[in-house]
């Protein structure tokens, strides 16, 4: 006899991302995002850059959209927004994990674009509500090839590109947090485990996109994405 679930309909696939050189995919479990983790970045949006504790917002795992792709102008929005980021990819998980157990859950990299409704986001805040949606909309993480790579990264050049101009141009060394702290605090809230992605934040220079314009965006050492918004 079977012991497996019986569902009332077919469940959705589980999305995944490529992983650079191999046939097998990165299933993904989660997605969570750090907010505010460029100093540079937190001038821009009007707060100030010192270094408390770190924040995070989740989006969908089916939000992921593959660097490549099309991605339509979202509706409910006249003010969307690029912003370039490395995304730490989890092999393992925890809960409360020191900085040493936190670097060895590290899987690989890859390249991504946090999409944002800025408008949106800005009412959210402006009335105190959630801005789950200014994030987590359709398309909205365009994340590239999973690169492996064990341990942390902490320097590299990070840049985003729209229509041949270069609107964010850092480096991974501009983090307020690194990468083995933003794991340790994040694992103090939730349990991580195998599948989960981080995203870490964005430089200065975030703006707004139209429809037919075209963002690259380019870490060091892990190539590069590129997005028609359509």
């Amino acid at each position: 006899m079977s012991d497996a679930p019986k569902y009332a309909f077919e469940p959705p696939a589980i999305p995944s991302l490529p992983i650079a050189g191999e046939e097998a995919r990165f299933p993904i479990r989660r997605i969570y995002c750090v907010g505010r983790n460029y100093a540079d970045h937190a001038r821009e949006m009007g707060h100030d850059p010192n270094r408390e504790p770190p924040f995070f917002f989740s989006k969908p795992a089916d939000s992921v959209t593959q660097g490549g792709q099309e991605v339509p102008y979202p509706p409910q929005t006249q003010d969307l927004h690029y912003e370039g980021e490395l995304v730490v990819c989890l092999g393992s998980g925890g809960r409360d994990l020191d900085l040493a157990a936190s670097e060895r859950t590290i899987f690989g990299y890859a390249v991504g674009n946090d999409l944002t409704r800025r408008d949106m986001q800005a009412e959210a805040k402006s009335l105190k509500r959630p801005w789950d949606l200014s994030k987590g909309f359709d398309g909205g993480a365009v994340i590239g090839p999973v690169k492996r790579q064990t341990g942390s990264i902490s320097s590299g050049k990070i840049q985003s590109v729209v229509n041949g101009k270069t609107r964010q141009s850092g480096d991974l060394n501009q983090m307020i947090w690194n990468i083995p702290e933003v794991i340790s605090a994040l694992s103090h809230s939730v349990e991580l485990k195998t599948g989960d992605l981080i995203m870490t934040g964005t430089p200065a220079g975030v703006g707004s996109l139209s429809q037919g314009d075209l963002v690259v965006v380019e870490i060091e050492g892990l190539g590069r994405i590129e997005t028609k918004i359509v």
